[in-house]
């Protein structure tokens, strides 16, 4: 195998050069230099690109070298800037390296440079390269700089330093043809692992799916307006995308943010980065804070529509939004005690709105480590070129791509379908820019879109209850009308109430925590020989928890001889142990639960499997009503319970349930208290 493989990589090589030829690099030679020098790789490329765009060994090792020279000699290190300025100064002309920012001064009417690692400001330039260049004026670019010096002693505060040519280290022109072209030489996992390749990543490496969640990093690349999410561990390269690889995104890291920043400064009348980027990232997600109160919601508010209003008027914006960052728990227990968008810092965190927006939900824990043999030594594209694609490719659209064969379930509100259709139109730009594939390619790609946004709308379900319930996405197939559903891999198993009998003494509750949050809760009931003392354990300082079980106690103890005469409260102990399985506080419904917890402990009879109580009672046996009664029930079945013991009472209460809800628990109604001791113990 490793020789077949060696032989296919040969080939990809040699395919790749062949077909476009002077557009690709050999990816370690970035590697090699960036170690060294701290330049963006799309810096790098561009000048690998000029003087090492071949497959000749030859010319590759001098190229490498005079790579080396100019970033030796021209690249500006800031602790070596004042060198620099002396050499300008005495030869006259110097080139250099930089990050390069324009600004206007009104004063004087000229445009202005500002050096970034140079540290020059108010360098005078000529508004022909800001014209050419607006990216100059905002965040700047990185440029090949020829720099005067002139001293006139009559103008002493003339700035002696000038602009004389500047060229942005990005591809002048770019024909999107030769990438159609190109594209049909290649087979489908062939252009894969080009894109794979030309991110720096070894293709032969990594499985079929970790190599479809890095191109999935790119759709916010070449998609307008897409917004993403993953979070998963630390070292997975997770914003390593979009900082080094493409002049056209930004990497906001972590901490605060203005809306004049990120979106408009009404007092410069300058649109912030959403405007002047293909793609705004932010880095560690658990940091982002805005000053302004009305930050998430301007952002909502853009991020569903792509415009946003300031002042008097509304502003359109195409950039794509990411959200990174790492999750510190395991997904699993994630998974069970709240949901996988909780890094989020408080104010998004429970804004189902918020996360309504999200049109995908990448896995990050499915994406291995960095390591160095996941690096390539192969050819790829120059990033340069690759962004330009990206670019290019923006201006097209592949939402309507599977509507030849597929339509979508009735599960997808327009929300949903919004995301499906736009993470389908950008793998397809990725993987099919030429718009050539058939009904098995676009399947596969719609199964991966709908799975991403499934995810989203599991969370959504966790944090805003009924109102997302309908998750049981699925497409039909037009010509057989066959209905395939599509489903999230991590929330298969895992789930808190396993199946089988339990032990005698234990039973699930379903309640509402001191939050208001609805939880699921297990009480274990031990029976030991003694005096008739009750002992609680778990329940700490709440207050309302305590008097539930005390009221089940006591009930237990006046009316244990019309449950069964065998029952002895005088020479037993009864001990009592609660667990709060999801983490959200406890409840104080749990009274009829602890009754049957008590009797199954003295009777040694275990309750009915997979069996979740809800339902609560006052000392003299009286059951209250349920309140929100659907979103119990789902809570319940999404722990796993398979039945649900529920007071009479809240029969009337199943009309709000959605009835493929209904369909996956089967309702035990109990009309008191020793009634509910029965029916639970399945006693008839």
């Amino acid at each position: 195998m490793e020789e077949l493989n060696g032989g296919l990589t040969v080939d990809l090589d040699k395919k790749l050069n062949e077909v476009f030829a002077g557009r690709v690099v050999r990816k370690d030679l970035t590697k090699l230099i960036k170690e060294g020098a701290n330049v963006p790789i799309y810096v790098l490329e561009y000048l690998l690109g000029m003087y090492c765009a071949t497959d000749d060994e030859d010319s590759i090792q001098e190229g490498v070298e005079r790579v080396k020279k100019i970033l030796a000699e021209n690249f500006v290190r800031p602790d070596e800037a004042e060198k620099i300025k002396s050499r300008i100064r005495e030869y006259g002309q110097y080139s250099v390296i930089d990050k390069v920012t324009v600004t206007l001064n009104p004063k004087i009417d000229t445009y202005e440079a500002e050096f970034s690692n140079l540290g020059l400001k108010g360098v005078p330039i000529s508004s022909m390269y800001v014209k050419e260049f607006d990216k100059l004026l905002v965040g700047g670019i990185w440029c090949m700089v020829k720099l005067d010096y002139y001293y006139d002693e009559e103008a002493r505060n003339a700035n002696p330093f000038n602009v004389s040519s500047l060229q942005p280290i990005q591809m002048p022109n770019m024909d999107i043809n030769e990438i159609f072209e190109g594209r049909k030489s290649f087979t489908k996992e062939e252009w894969i692992d080009v894109l794979i390749r030309s991110i720096g990543m070894e293709p032969t490496q990594l499985d079929e799916r970790v190599k479809w969640h890095l191109l999935l990093r790119l759709v916010p690349l070449v998609e307008n307006n897409y917004n993403l999410c993953e979070l998963g561990p630390r070292g997975t390269g997770k914003s390593h995308v979009y900082k080094e690889l493409s002049p056209n995104s930004i990497l906001v890291s972590g901490g605060q943010t203005t809306v004049a920043n990120l979106f408009y400064n009404m007092s410069t009348r300058k649109i912030g980065l959403v405007g002047l980027w293909d793609c705004v990232a932010f880095d560690e997600v658990a940091g982002i804070r805005f000053k302004d109160k009305d930050g998430i919601q301007i952002m909502k508010d853009y991020m569903a529509s792509g415009s946003f209003a300031r002042g008097k008027e509304e502003k359109n914006a195409s950039a794509s939004m990411v959200f990174v960052g790492n999750i510190n728990q395991s997904v699993d227990s994630l998974i069970k005690t709240s949901h996988l968008f909780a890094p989020f810092p408080e104010e998004m965190a429970n804004d189902s709105a918020f996360f309504d927006r999200m049109h995908y939900y990448l896995p990050g824990w499915e994406i291995p480590k960095m390591r160095p043999d996941f690096f390539t030594d192969k050819y790829g594209f120059i990033v340069d070129y690759i962004a330009e694609f990206f670019r290019e490719m923006k201006k097209r659209s592949f939402t309507d791509s599977f509507d030849r064969y597929f339509k979508l379930g009735n599960n997808l509100n327009q929300r949903d379908t919004t995301a499906v259709r736009k993470t389908v139109s950008g793998m397809v730009k990725l993987i099919y820019p030429n718009g050539e594939f058939s009904k098995e390619d676009i399947e596969e790609i719609l199964n991966y879109a709908l799975e991403g946004r499934r995810r989203v709308k599991e969370q959504l379900k966790k944090i805003g209850g009924m109102e997302f319930y309908d998750v049981m996405f699925s497409y039909i197939e037009k010509e057989t009308m066959e209905e395939h559903y599509v489903s999230v891999p991590e929330q298969g198993g895992g789930k808190l109430i396993p199946e089988g009998m339990p032990k005698p003494g234990h039973v699930y509750v379903a309640g509402h925590g001191n939050s208001g949050m609805i939880g699921i809760y297990k009480l274990e009931n031990q029976v030991v020989s003694g005096t008739g003392k009750f002992d609680k354990s778990g329940v700490g300082s709440n207050r309302g928890a305590k008097e539930s079980l005390d009221t089940a106690f006591r009930f237990f103890t006046a009316n244990s001889k019309s449950i069964s005469n065998t029952i002895s409260t005088k020479t037993k102990d009864y001990l009592m142990h609660i667990s709060d399985l999801q983490g959200i506080g406890l409840t104080d419904e749990l009274a009829i639960a602890e009754l049957i917890g008590l009797c199954s402990g003295a009777l040694g009879k275990p309750a009915l499997e997979s069996l979740v109580v809800i339902g609560n009672m006052t000392v003299g046996g009286t059951i209250s009503k349920v309140e929100e009664f659907a979103n119990m029930l789902q809570v319940c079945v999404d722990a796993g319970a398979k039945k649900v013991l529920i007071p009479a009472a809240s029969v009337m209460d199943l009309q709000t349930v959605p009835p493929d809800l209904l369909v996956k628990v089967q309702p035990v109604f109990y009309s008191d208290p020793i009634d509910a001791v029965f029916k639970a113990l399945g006693v008839s």
